[in-house]
């Protein structure tokens, strides 16, 4: 067997990936490697790889040269020492949420909030979190290292491709998760018809969601999102007016239960703070899209109607488990994704290629195996 693999990496902030031959890795303690299969290009790659360390110089990149990658699936390939319920031929989602199982965050089971919580081949959260991301490099490689603890086993009836999603399906799953959607709740998703808001959609019957309210520009693309459930979602265009008047108009003046934002990084804040607005006594809104800079809000207003705004960063590999299930079960359908798959060797390309998509259901993807 070969003891070298195949991997892009990246040299120099701003420089194209080199295709390189690179060591192969063996799994230590409680580590598997598997061989990967399918990698999603997520739209904010770009940023990270021109720009982070411009625009978020705390949050610290892998060590150069590295190989990047956030979210992979494929086969486990080889098994380490003392790993349980996993063996070499399982099929998962390899979760890149990396957490050192020490601090106090961890010794608590709060795993998210580690102090060194890192996005494998990605980014960190802290100046502490470097040597997760450079022990574990991401999936734009042949082979890739992972611990046990983020492997979700996924059914056969999911694809690769589809898998591959996980990442920004799973922030979406636990944003809904927390604010507790389901049966009789409302939800209001500005940014629907994007890759991270489309997911809404996608979980909607499986949550048992009663109306979901989705927000974006292009009418075209969210007129495709309505039919994704549409006994249950209604859309509206930023072009056509104010969110909060709209949500006022269809709710009676009540407002929703949920409001997620899913609007990415330079984002109007107007718009967030229009789904502020449309909040009902008691609900709560979620922040997933990571819209940047200093927001005015109307925190008076948000007291008097115990109103609850709250960050979520991810999801748990327990989290991806239990959507893998409900594709199994046949309660989350994933075949609305329009998959755009290339070989390693065009990495380059599927990243700046990316801006040409099809909204929220195209999903980039890098097979290394072709």
């Amino acid at each position: 067997m070969s003891t070298t693999m195949r991997a892009a990496r990246m040299h120099a902030i701003g420089e194209p990936m080199r295709l390189e031959q690179i060591e192969l890795p063996t799994p230590g303690l409680g580590e598997v490697r598997v061989q990967v299969h399918a990698v999603n290009i997520v739209p904010n790659l770009g940023n990270i790889l021109n720009m982070w360390t411009t625009w978020f110089p705390e949050d610290p990149l892998p060590t150069l040269p590295a190989v990047f990658g956030l979210d992979p699936a494929g086969v486990v390939d080889a098994v380490g020492e003392g790993v349980q319920d996993f063996a070499v031929g399982d099929r998962v989602y390899v979760n890149p949420g990396r957490y050192c199982l020490s601090c106090r965050a961890c010794r608590n089971g709060d795993l998210i909030n580690c102090a060194s919580y890192a996005f494998s081949g990605y980014f960190g959260f802290s100046a502490t979190a470097l040597d997760l991301l450079d022990r574990y490099p991401g999936g734009l490689s042949e082979q890739m290292l992972a611990p046990a603890y983020s492997l979700v086993r996924i059914p056969d009836n999911l694809d690769f491709n589809s898998a591959a999603r996980f990442g920004y399906l799973g922030t979406m799953y636990s944003a809904l998760r927390k604010a507790q959607a389901g049966p009789g709740k409302s939800v209001l998703v500005n940014g629907i018809s994007g890759t991270l808001g489309i997911s809404a959609a996608l979980f909607a019957r499986g949550f048992g969601i009663t109306k979901l309210y989705g927000t974006g520009r292009d009418k075209g693309l969210l007129e495709q999102v309505k039919k994704i459930c549409p006994e249950r979602i209604e859309v509206h265009s930023l072009e056509d007016g104010p969110v909060d008047e709209w949500i006022h108009e269809r709710t009676n003046g009540h407002g929703v239960d949920i409001y997620v934002d899913a609007l990415g990084p330079g984002a109007q804040h107007e718009t967030f703070r229009q789904g502020l607005r449309s909040l009902a006594r008691g609900a709560v809104a979620v922040d997933i899209g990571a819209a940047m800079g200093d927001l005015p809000i109307d925190i008076h207003r948000m007291m008097n109607q115990q109103q609850t705004l709250i960050g979520s960063a991810w999801f748990t590999a327990g989290d991806g488990q239990n959507m893998a299930d409900m594709v199994a079960s046949g309660d989350f359908d994933l075949s609305w994704l329009e998959h755009k798959v290339y070989p390693l060797t065009d990495v380059n390309e599927a990243i700046s290629g990316i801006a040409e998509r099809n909204g929220g259901f195209s999903n980039f993807i890098i097979d290394p195996q072709s």
